[in-house]
């Protein structure tokens, strides 16, 4: 049996590489999409002209890589008014209409002031409201494994307040694993609002500077080996953390023996 997971990987691990260079990488490494970094350092953010918008669209499309995503970081359980978190989420939604991006990434950012129950029901809140112009424009909001909902566990509790088609889960499998959650725990409570998988390796607990594919501790293995009993058939993106960690070693040189590697691991569990 053949995979059905497609492979992509963020642009968090090239920072401010030109389009131009991130389709030519994909393409050459044989990744089906990419996920963009929404920042204005980066060359695709929310402030891009219409025919900015154009042009990174065109780009993607004549060299059949996928736009996966867009990942933004409006956070939705942060403390304060509602309106310039559902005014950031909003202009991320736009930009990825424009771009033909399917979905967008939120950060919980639950403040250490707030009760659980409190950042919970800010977060379902504003995806709630914000969930009907999603709706309007075809994209989905990713509520992402992170920060003070880190686990499958925490994300599903706002994920079932919502309760809208619209607001999803991104799984990030590095933070799950830090929350003390196991693969065969996440997946079932992602499940029914699973958009996408972000993958990524690091050295250790207390050191998450991030390696190639496969030399770290994470359970990438038994990740995948689940996904494909459960006959999942999303997306897979590899999440190089190097805008935060200099030292690490170039993305670019690492993309070919990464793919295989998933390519691996997603032939071994067919």
């Amino acid at each position: 049996m053949v995979h059905r997971m497609k492979l992509a990987f963020s642009t968090l691990g090239v920072p401010g590489l030109p389009i131009p260079d991130v389709v030519r990488l994909a393409a050459t490494h044989g990744y089906h999409g990419v996920e963009l970094r929404a920042h204005p350092e980066e060359p695709v953010h929310p402030g891009l002209h219409l025919p900015q918008r154009a042009d990174v669209a065109a780009e993607f499309k004549a060299a059949g890589i996928e736009i996966l995503g867009l990942a933004g970081y409006a956070r939705v359980a942060a403390p304060g008014d509602d309106e310039p978190v559902l005014q950031e989420i909003r202009d991320l939604l736009e930009l990825a209409r424009d771009l033909g991006a399917p979905f967008i990434r939120v950060f919980p950012g639950g403040g250490t002031d707030q009760s659980p129950e409190e950042a919970d029901a800010t977060a379902a809140r504003r995806l709630g409201t914000a969930a009907e112009y999603a709706a309007d424009l075809g994209v989905r909001i990713l509520l992402e494994t992170h920060d003070s909902h880190r686990t499958g566990a925490d994300a599903m509790r706002v994920l079932g307040l919502v309760g809208h088609r619209q607001v999803g889960a991104l799984w990030d499998v590095m933070h799950t694993w830090l929350g003390g959650e196991q693969p065969t725990s996440t997946f079932p409570a992602l499940s029914p609002y699973l958009g996408y998988v972000q993958v990524k390796d690091i050295a250790s607990a207390d050191d998450t500077t991030p390696l190639p594919l496969g030399a770290g501790v994470l359970p990438l293995t038994e990740c995948v080996e689940l996904l494909s009993r459960e006959g999942w058939d999303g997306w897979l993106c590899w999440e190089y953390e190097k805008r935060w960690y200099e030292t690490a070693a170039p993305l670019p040189d690492l993309l070919g023996p990464g793919r295989e590697h998933l390519a691996r691991l997603l032939n071994e569990s067919a």
